[in-house]
C-alpha cells in the first residue's frame, strides 16, 4: 500500500475534532439537565452536581463509547454487520449475577450487586470459551452459537427466579433495563482504565480487523496470527463489556446500531470505525441518559429501554434504505 493510500484510510482530523466537540457540548448539556436543573453560577457550590450529576455523566460517555468500540470489534471478528456486543452471553450472564444478589439482599454492600454481575458474566464467558475452544483453535462461528443459545438459558433462569420472587421482581426488571442512576466516582474510576486499555487494544488491531473481514486463511496469509488477533480482542472486548454491564445493567443496541450507522457514513476500514464509533456512541448513551431522566422527571426511564426506542427505528431507517447492500 502506497503511503498516500495508507492516509487516506486514517481518521478525519476534521471529523474527530468535530465529534471531539459535540461529546463535549453533550457533557456539558448533559450537566446541566436533570430532576434538578442547574446554572453554570451554581455548579461550584453544588454537592449533587460534584457528587451525582458528573460522575453520571462520564459514567455514561464511558459505557457508550466501551459498548460501540465492542459492537465494532464483534462485527469485524464474526464478519457480521448485526452482531452486537451481548452475543457472547456477558450480559446474560451479569443479569443472572446481578438478580441473585438481589434475591440475597446484597444492594447495600459495596460493589454487592456489581461484584456478582461481573464475577457471573466473566464465569458465563469463561464457559463458552471452554466450549468453543478445540485444541489451540477457537471457532467463532461454534462461539458465536453457544453465546445465543446460553442467553435463552440464562434468560430462562432469571425468569424463573422473578416468579419465585416476586417482591424482588421490579429491582431485577429495572437493573435489566439498564441506569446509571447509581453510578459514582468509584465507578469512573474502575471503568475509565479498562475503557482506556481496552480501546487502545481495539485500535492497535484495527488494521487486523480489516483483514479479517476478508476471511481467516486470507488474513493468515498476509501475515495476520489470526488465533492470538482474536483471543486478544475477544478478552479485551468481554472484559470491558463486563465491566460495563457490572456498573449500569443492560443497555441495549448502542453495539449494533453506532458501528453500524458509522460504517454506512465513513466505509468499512477500522481505522475509521473504531474512533468515529468511540465518540458517537458516548455522545448518543449521553443524550439517552439525559432524556431519560428529564422526560418524566422526577421521576427516571431505565436508559436501556430508550436506547432500544431510539436505536430499533433507526436501525430499521438505515437497513431499508440501504437495502441493496444485503
Amino acid at each position: 500500500m502506497t503511503e498516500k493510500a495508507h492516509k487516506s484510510y486514517k481518521p478525519n482530523g476534521w471529523v474527530l475534532a468535530g465529534l471531539t466537540l459535540a461529546l463535549l457540548a453533550s457533557v456539558g448539556a448533559s450537566c446541566m439537565f436533570g430532576a434538578v436543573d442547574f446554572k453554570w453560577s451554581e455548579i461550584h457550590n453544588s454537592q449533587i452536581f460534584w457528587q451525582l450529576r458528573l460522575p453520571r455523566v462520564l459514567m455514561s460517555a464511558l459505557v457508550g463509547a466501551v459498548l460501540s468500540v465492542c459492537g465494532a470489534a464483534y462485527q469485524s471478528i464474526f464478519r457480521n454487520p448485526l452482531t452486537d456486543p451481548y452475543v457472547l452471553g456477558v450480559s446474560s450472564g451479569a443479569s443472572l449475577g446481578a438478580s441473585v444478589a438481589i434475591l440475597l439482599g446484597l444492594e447495600a454492600w459495596l460493589w454487592g450487586v456489581g461484584g456478582m454481575a461481573l464475577f457471573a458474566a466473566l464465569l458465563t464467558v469463561l464457559l463458552i470459551y471452554r466450549i468453543a475452544s478445540i485444541g489451540n483453535r477457537m471457532h467463532t462461528t461454534t462461539l458465536l452459537l453457544t453465546g445465543v443459545c446460553l442467553t435463552l438459558l440464562i434468560s430462562a433462569l432469571i425468569s424463573f427466579l422473578m416468579v419465585l420472587n416476586q417482591e424482588k421482581m421490579d429491582s431485577i426488571i429495572f437493573w435489566t433495563m439498564g441506569s446509571f442512576g447509581s453510578s459514582n466516582w468509584g465507578d469512573v474510576a474502575v471503568m475509565a482504565p479498562v475503557a482506556v486499555v481496552g480501546i487502545g487494544v481495539v485500535l492497535w488491531y484495527s488494521r487486523d480487523l480489516n483483514l479479517l473481514l476478508a476471511g481467516s486463511e486470507a488474513a493468515q496469509s498476509m501475515g495476520v496470527n489470526v488465533e492470538h488477533v482474536k483471543r486478544m480482542l475477544l478478552l479485551f472486548t468481554t472484559l470491558m463489556v463486563a465491566f460495563a454491564v457490572s456498573s449500569c445493567g443492560v443497555i441495549g443496541f448502542v453495539g449494533l446500531i453506532v458501528p453500524h450507522a458509522v460504517r454506512l457514513v465513513a466505509g468499512p476500514d477500522n481505522r475509521r470505525v473504531v474512533p468515529y464509533s468511540m465518540l458517537c456512541g458516548a455522545i448518543f448513551v449521553l443524550v439517552c441518559d439525559t432524556l431519560a431522566r428529564t422526560i418524566l422527571r422526577p421521576s427516571e426511564l431505565p436508559v436501556g429501554s430508550l436506547t432500544s426506542l431510539i436505536g430499533a427505528p433507526l436501525f430499521i431507517y438505515l437497513l431499508y434504505k440501504n437495502k441493496r447492500n444485503y
